[in-house]
């Protein structure tokens, strides 16, 4: 019986010329940093993004000094290639935000379809909200709520001081909570 390692030991392999040990951290991870990159905008280029973080975090594992989860470095990177990708992307364009498409999908079914539609309705008016958001406030709140990031990774993936995140959060959610109100109001 093979005892899992833990993502430090994967990252010793790896650095010890183990190349096939990175395919672990690959496997690991993959669903979280493409679910950042989603939650985060990045739309239709999401897997390229998750594509060009782990080809970056395997250049630049020297650099990871295990100050923080692998995780949390990682899904750092992520957010900088999708801020990358939104410089690069026309301002015309706007963010794309596909949280609602990233859901989890269950196998329970209803016999109220109204709940459905209810529910369906409250995620859509909270995906549009979040898109009236500044980047900056999307991005804590995705990383806080949708991703569930603690307040000390998400220091880490945002690369911001621990009191900013706090701030940062308190506002965005703030906003947030006035653009759903208006919404509300707004549908009668």
């Amino acid at each position: 019986m093979e005892v899992a390692l833990d993502d430090d030991d994967i990252v010793t392999r790896v650095r010890a010329g183990d190349r096939e040990a990175y395919d672990l951290l690959v496997a690991r991870h993959t669903a979280s940093a493409y679910r950042t990159a989603l939650l985060l905008g990045a739309g239709p280029d999401a897997e390229d993004v998750v594509q060009e973080a782990f080809v970056k975090a395997y250049r630049k594992l020297s650099r990871y000094r295990g100050e923080a989860s692998f995780r949390s470095w990682l899904l750092a990177i992520v957010a900088n290639e999708s801020r990358n990708l939104h410089r690069s992307r026309t301002r015309r364009h706007g963010l794309t935000l596909r949280a609602a498409t990233a859901g989890p999908t269950t196998d329970t079914t209803t016999d109220d379809g109204l709940d459905a539609v209810l529910a369906a309705e409250r995620r859509a008016a909270l995906v549009d909200a979040l898109r009236r958001l500044p980047a900056r406030d999307r991005e804590v709140i995705v990383c806080r709520y949708l991703l569930d990031l603690g307040e000390e990774e998400t220091v880490t993936v945002l690369g911001l001081p621990r009191g900013t995140v706090k701030s940062r959060t308190h506002r965005a959610l703030a906003k947030l909570r006035g653009l759903l109100d208006r919404e509300v109001v707004r549908r009668g």
